[in-house]
């Protein structure tokens, strides 16, 4: 652990997540497991695969946080650009990789299927890169500087991450606890804002709920010190049980 914070961001690179063809579940998983070492995913963005929107999302974001995560676009046909946009970035060239050209080459020959021009895309990265070890299907994900380039296929991309994150500096994780609310967001708002106020050092979100036809909402407490997350705990508790007692009996 080196720092209090770490921030990281996602980059989801496809035309198939916009268009709503490919439903995303690398996202949640991302956010599951920094979460539970220690490292805050702040943002996420999807962008198409255009070469000018991957370099522009990238160089905000890298400057902005600790880590860049990106999935997709690192297969072998015309619209896998994102080896090639990530050198553009970082202002290297995209070039075959010799130790993915063998490694891969070694498993195709193994398997007796030809090492085509179109598969060896997939051992192009920008020069300077590290492989990211791909125990699913040998084709290597790499990072540069502090962004971590994955495959878009789900199984591929948590392999990848497993991987990645043992190599990372994280930072006091987060921890949480969660009320259960029997009573809609609008009998808690002015409440619950004023005891967020009260314990600046937790976050404290709201997640409303429709069940049954009546409305309730879970709320959870966040925070990094376990004794302010436990008085805030308290206070939304507290709160609840007075809304609660304040409801004539029927």
């Amino acid at each position: 652990m080196t720092n209090e914070v770490v921030i990281a961001a996602m980059l989801a690179i496809g035309d198939e997540l916009l268009s709503g063809r490919t439903k995303d579940k690398n996202i949640g998983h991302l956010a599951d497991i920094l979460t539970a070492v220690g490292i805050d995913l702040k943002e996420v963005r999807i962008v198409p695969d255009e070469e000018d929107r991957i370099v522009e999302a990238l160089n905000s974001l890298r400057e902005r946080y600790d880590y860049i995560f990106t999935s997709g676009g690192i297969g072998p046909t015309h619209d896998d650009i994102t080896a090639d946009a990530i050198a553009k970035a970082f202002g290297v060239p995209c070039e075959h990789d010799a130790k993915a050209m063998k490694l891969m080459g070694d498993n195709y020959a193994a398997r007796g299927i030809e090492f085509t021009e179109s598969r060896q895309r997939m051992a192009r990265m920008p020069r300077g890169a590290v492989h990211i070890d791909n125990p699913v299907s040998t084709a290597p994900g790499f990072h540069i500087g502090n962004v971590y380039v994955m495959a878009g296929v789900p199984s591929v991309f948590q392999a990848m991450l497993d991987n990645v994150i043992p190599t990372l500096s994280v930072g006091k994780q987060l921890l949480s606890r969660s009320v259960n609310c029997p009573f809609g967001e609008g009998a808690i708002a002015v409440p619950l804002r004023d005891i967020q106020a009260a314990h600046p050092d937790t976050i404290i979100g709201s997640y409303p709920k429709y069940e049954n036809g009546k409305f309730s909402t879970e709320l959870v407490i966040r925070a990094r010190d376990a004794e302010k997350l436990i008085a805030a705990e308290t206070a939304v508790k507290n709160m609840v049980e007075q809304i609660a007692s304040a409801i004539p009996a029927r």
